[in-house]
């Protein structure tokens, strides 16, 4: 059951728009952290609130794959496994962990530590292959270190992402996706080297971007 302090947040994030349904997406994310997953009892809270159908909040569910309709673990891990990452090692990792696991893909461990999804692209192509931990970068992976990586959190050795804070459970990531704060927003660096070489390259020759409403230089004929 949705309890009266998670109810009362989700009221809170409805109240941060103007058009209360655009809160729908956060208010989701606090049902995962309260219930471990979207549970018909969340989603009946979020229609009451927001004045839509049950169908309505299914629908957006169900169509968005963050939102999870089965319990996940206390970590869930997501090996990128589009053409770069695939083809950079990500199929190789994530067969490894599959087999070191015992689960399949969208599956979780007995112990309830660890589900793991193969994932589209993460916009982390410069670190390929990336593996994802409560969405959280863990980058440059290998089949030996991503054991390592979930070895290590089922066993409860604090680990951190490559460009971001330490990793917290996945219901602590799902409470800050809808709107709470964990305080470790700046922990840890923000981007990393290969993300950054355009900038210190143009830095370097000292390249600066057109200024406002300059032409565009004509071409060479």
């Amino acid at each position: 059951m949705i309890d009266e302090t998670t109810y009362a947040e989700l009221r809170e994030i409805a109240a941060r728009y103007p058009q209360p349904r655009s809160g729908l997406l956060p208010m989701l994310h606090l049902v995962q952290s309260a219930q471990g997953r979207v549970t018909p009892e969340g989603i009946e809270a979020c229609a009451e609130i927001l004045g839509l159908t049950a169908a309505e909040v299914s629908g957006v569910a169900t169509f968005y794959t963050m939102y999870k309709r089965r319990p996940v673990g206390d970590y869930l891990v997501g090996v990128c496994t589009n053409t770069l990452c695939a083809v950079m090692g990500g199929d190789a990792i994530f067969e490894r962990l599959k087999d070191h696991l015992g689960v399949g893909n969208d599956e979780t461990t007995d112990d309830g530590k660890i589900t793991l999804e193969h994932v589209e692209c993460n916009a982390a192509c410069d670190y390929a292959p990336v593996v994802m931990v409560n969405w959280e970068f863990v980058d440059n992976q290998t089949p030996a270190s991503a054991v390592e990586l979930v070895d290590d959190l089922r066993s409860g050795v604090e680990r951190h992402s490559t460009r971001g804070p330490r990793l917290c459970t996945w219901r602590q990531a799902e409470r800050v996706l809808a709107g709470f704060e964990d305080g470790l927003v700046d922990e840890g660096p923000a981007a990393g080297p290969a993300s950054l070489a355009g900038l210190t390259l143009a830095r370097e020759r000292g390249w600066t971007a057109p200024a406002a409403g300059a032409e565009a230089p004509k071409e060479v004929e």
